[in-house]
């Protein structure tokens, strides 16, 4: 699947959640064992476009713009009044998940999407949910809150001012800001901004950009029980990082070497916040290469790797 707004718009199916409309795609390899694709923030599905044929070679792709996001509904509300969430997000990506009838399935989990595949893995460890959640992969985003260095648009989307964020935010200024968390050689391109910046502006999405910053909160009151899902799960994840991204980058994939020690773990020296964008080749092999190896363990010693070094 290519790129382009268009194409993937047309590509969308829709189902109900909750009185909304959710958009999700799917891929055309149905036998084959199913992937969910968990987007970050602010951005959306289109995101994986880049590596979805590449992905899609091995496995029943599946990914939905979440509730705020993209294609998707955007109640000012967010889920019943209550605010965008993370436990919310989980939420509609079960009912996606039993929509399609889908039984077994590994998971490939970025940015804001890092919340939610932790979120998974609890609930699959406590038994109310996920249960048949094979392996998850990471990539760069805030899986331990004391390693987010949260951008200033961040900042103030937080704080009693945070409305303002949606009142200033204009394309011009999006993509100054959004540009930051690439890397100097991967920038996107004017194009490639625009296409950005439609999905987030669709339906008013820009002007509740705010409201979906609820998942820092979410992060540091659920920081123990996230924390504990992953020293539980080391044998089924793993974590690709953009080292240069200032959000979460080698920082962070430090703290994972520190923290889920027999995990794999593979840095990209050259790359920002958006690996699957900026370098989505390499991001596909390493995924695959993992997940394939998944069903049979491998030596601690062989799950980490750095390109370049």
């Amino acid at each position: 699947m290519q790129s382009g707004i268009a194409h993937w718009r047309e590509k969308a199916s829709y189902f109900g959640f909750q009185g909304h409309q959710i958009a999700y795609w799917t891929g055309d390899n149905s036998d084959a064992r199913p992937l969910l694709l968990v987007h970050g923030y602010p951005t959306c599905s289109s995101d994986w476009a880049r590596t979805w044929d590449d992905l899609g070679e091995k496995h029943h792709l599946i990914a939905c713009d979440m509730l705020g996001f993209g294609l998707s509904d955007k109640p000012r509300g967010g889920f019943g009044g209550n605010g965008y969430t993370i436990h919310g997000q989980v939420d509609v990506q079960e009912a996606l998940l039993a929509h399609l009838g889908i039984g077994e399935f590994d998971a490939l989990v970025h940015d804001y999407g890092v919340s939610v595949g932790q979120e998974l893995l609890s609930r699959q460890q406590d038994g109310t949910g996920a249960q048949q959640l094979g392996m998850m992969v990471f990539l760069n985003g805030g899986i331990f809150p004391d390693q987010h260095r949260a951008r200033p648009i961040q900042k103030l989307g937080v704080s009693p001012f945070g409305f303002l964020v949606g009142l200033l935010m204009n394309r011009k200024r999006f993509g100054q800001s959004f540009s930051e968390v690439f890397g100097p050689n991967t920038q996107p391109s004017e194009a490639e901004l625009d296409e950005f910046w439609e999905f987030i502006a669709h339906n008013g999405g820009n002007r509740l950009t705010h409201k979906l910053l609820h998942y820092i909160a979410d992060r540091r009151t659920h920081k123990e029980r996230w924390k504990a899902a992953l020293v539980e799960a080391q044998d089924k994840i793993g974590l690709i990082n953009g080292a240069l991204d200032p959000v979460s980058g080698k920082h962070a994939y430090d703290k994972w070497r520190e923290v889920v020690p027999e995990a794999r773990a593979h840095l990209i020296p050259n790359v920002g916040h958006y690996p699957q964008v900026e370098a989505p080749s390499e991001v596909a092999t390493t995924a695959l290469e993992w997940l394939a190896q998944s069903r049979v363990p491998i030596p601690v010693g062989s799950r980490r790797s750095v390109r370049g070094k």
